[in-house]
């Protein structure tokens, strides 16, 4: 698991040393980086479920100007943070202990960027769906990743966000979702 672009580009972040951290694979995250290319600069950016800090870590690398990192595990929080200071980027980033409602409770601004890779086959994303819209937190522009299951998949509209593009990596699926044009007029 490495930084693939921008800044930090090579740098190798630290892994879990089991499996229930379940880091996005360098293949989803460069098909990922590339959809997403364009709205990473100088972007306020969420990574939910931060696990290592990969995804976070890589929109800071190409360009984000800040990144919220959340997770309930205080071993994937502490693996987020180490990543966090092999990256010295402690300036840039914020790390949030807890669920995923109490995380998106304490970020105080609106994001560009939200990434949502949750466990699988929990029914989270919904959820989580659910309060980033209850809290308002995407800005008009933004959008949000979504990481699931291909087995999972997800609906065209949720919670006021549009489903904008998905793709299928054998059996990891991205979604990706903006606000609905009728919530914008």
């Amino acid at each position: 698991m490495r930084i693939i672009a921008g800044a930090f580009k090579g740098r190798r972040l630290y892994a879990p040393k089991d499996r229930r951290v379940r880091p996005t694979t360098d293949k989803v995250k460069e098909a990922i980086f590339s959809m997403i290319a364009a709205y990473l600069e100088d972007a306020v950016v969420i990574d939910l479920f931060s696990g290592t800090g990969n995804l976070g870590l890589e929109a800071l690398s190409r360009g984000a100007r800040r990144c919220y990192f959340g997770d309930k595990s205080r071993e994937s929080m502490e693996l987020t943070r180490q990543n966090i200071a092999y990256c010295r980027q402690e300036e840039r980033a914020k790390t949030i202990l807890g669920d995923f409602q109490y995380v998106l409770g304490k970020i105080p601004e609106k994001a560009d960027l939200i990434f949502l890779d949750p466990p699988y086959k929990q029914g989270m994303l919904y959820d989580c769906f659910d309060r980033i819209s209850e809290l308002s937190l995407l800005s008009d522009e933004g959008i949000i990743v979504a990481e699931h299951g291909a087995d999972e998949p997800l609906e065209d509209e949720l919670a006021g966000y549009s489903k904008l593009k998905e793709k299928t990596y054998g059996t990891i699926s991205i979604s990706i979702y903006g606000i609905s044009l009728e919530e914008n007029t």
